[in-house]
C-alpha cells in the first residue's frame, strides 16, 4: 500500500471513530495510538508511522466495540 493511500485510510478510520463516538456516546481509548503521536493529517510523517498508527487505531475501535457487545448481552433467556 502507498503511503498517500495509508493517509487516506487513517482518515477514514478516524472518521469511523468520530461517528461511533457520536452514534454511541462511548469515547474510543487507545494509549497507543495516542502514544505514536501520528495524526491522519500528519503528511509528514513516514509510512510506516501511518501504517503504525492505523493498526493502533483499529485496535482501539474494535477493542471499543467489543466491550460495548459483551455489555449488551442479557443474562436471561427471552
Amino acid at each position: 500500500m502507498k503511503k498517500q493511500e495509508l493517509i487516506h485510510l487513517h482518515g477514514l478510520l478516524a472518521q469511523v471513530q468520530n461517528h461511533y463516538e457520536q452514534q454511541t456516546g462511548n469515547e474510543v481509548t487507545h494509549d497507543e495510538y495516542t502514544t505514536l503521536g501520528v495524526q491522519s493529517t500528519s503528511i509528514h510523517k513516514s509510512k510506516t508511522d501511518h501504517k503504525d498508527a492505523v493498526f493502533a487505531l483499529v485496535n482501539g475501535i474494535t477493542s471499543e466495540i467489543a466491550e460495548e457487545e459483551t455489555e449488551r448481552v442479557s443474562a436471561a433467556a427471552d
